[in-house]
């Protein structure tokens, strides 16, 4: 069994990753500012991991692992708290290795990589177009030199299109949920034409899980599902599921600049560590 620290356990994705860590037999450390809501069965610790701390590793209990997925405005790409925040989730993870630890796993974003068609594998040059994508694809880059100078085994998790438990979301699911509860019956919406790697944030969180529990994969791994489909057909589909009476306004909205025609992972990797799980 493995000694978990999951970091963000607050947050949209961390209680799934809990949850999942715990399900495979795990001891789950849950490090937030406010764990509300998150798994009982975990052993939960309630900081900053902002404070550079030197003894923040043994302060959290010695973890094997840490599954770092605390980000603040993650949904709001150009928001000034991402490159502000970048020297603090540097200096966590530095004081963490330095203090024993010896395995890491990093949310990542395909945001890191900017306009690019087609897939994304470990070798898809990275040219980020906003905040987000910036202060995400600086990290990974300053883990990979700092993880290999220290013989630690890095897992940089990168993710595509999030959805599920759309309530505490902030994606365009969500405000087309909340715009049906209003009473409205059209929602703006772009030509939808653009195609994503969408994945349920349950199955996103276990193959987080999955992925920075084991140790014959490491370096950047897609949590994805390796299959594109059209922004307008997973939202339509959103919209049947969900037996909303709102029909969608194509063409209100021009597409935003910087998001690709379709963009992808490659799920190799994944599909490799999943079907070692299974065996």
């Amino acid at each position: 069994m493995k000694k978990v620290l999951v970091t963000g356990s607050g947050g949209y994705i961390g209680k799934h990753v809990v949850k999942a860590l715990l399900d495979m037999g795990c001891s789950v450390i849950a490090l937030d500012i406010n764990n509300d809501g998150v798994d009982e069965r975990a052993e939960r610790i309630n900081l900053s991991i902002f404070d550079n701390d030197p003894d923040i590793f043994n302060k959290v209990g010695q973890p094997d692992l840490c599954v770092h997925l605390a980000w603040r405005n993650g949904f709001v790409h150009n928001a000034p708290t991402h490159m502000g925040d970048l020297s603090g989730h540097f200096h966590f993870i530095h004081n963490m290795i330095e203090g024993g630890l010896k395995n890491i796993a990093v949310m990542g974003s395909m945001h890191e990589i900017g306009y690019w068609e087609g897939a994304v594998d470990e070798n898809t040059p990275c040219n980020p177009l906003s905040q987000y994508g910036v202060a995400k694809n600086a990290l990974r880059q300053s883990l990979l030199e700092l993880t290999g100078e220290k013989n630690v085994n890095l897992y940089w998790l990168r993710a595509y299109y999030i959805l599920g438990d759309d309530i505490k979301n902030h994606s365009i699911f969500t405000k087309i949920l909340q715009s049906a509860q209003e009473g409205k019956k059209t929602f703006p919406f772009t030509t939808g034409k653009s195609l994503y790697d969408f994945i349920l944030v349950d199955e996103l969180a276990k193959q987080i899980a999955l992925a920075s529990t084991q140790e014959e994969i490491t370096g950047v791994i897609n949590v994805c599902t390796g299959k594109p489909m059209s922004l307008a057909d997973r939202v339509e589909q959103f919209i049947k599921e969900k037996n909303l009476d709102i029909k969608l306004e194509y063409g209100a909205f021009p597409d935003r600049p910087y998001d690709s025609p379709g963009i992808w992972g490659d799920a190799d990797k994944i599909n490799r560590i999943i079907a070692k799980w299974e065996e």
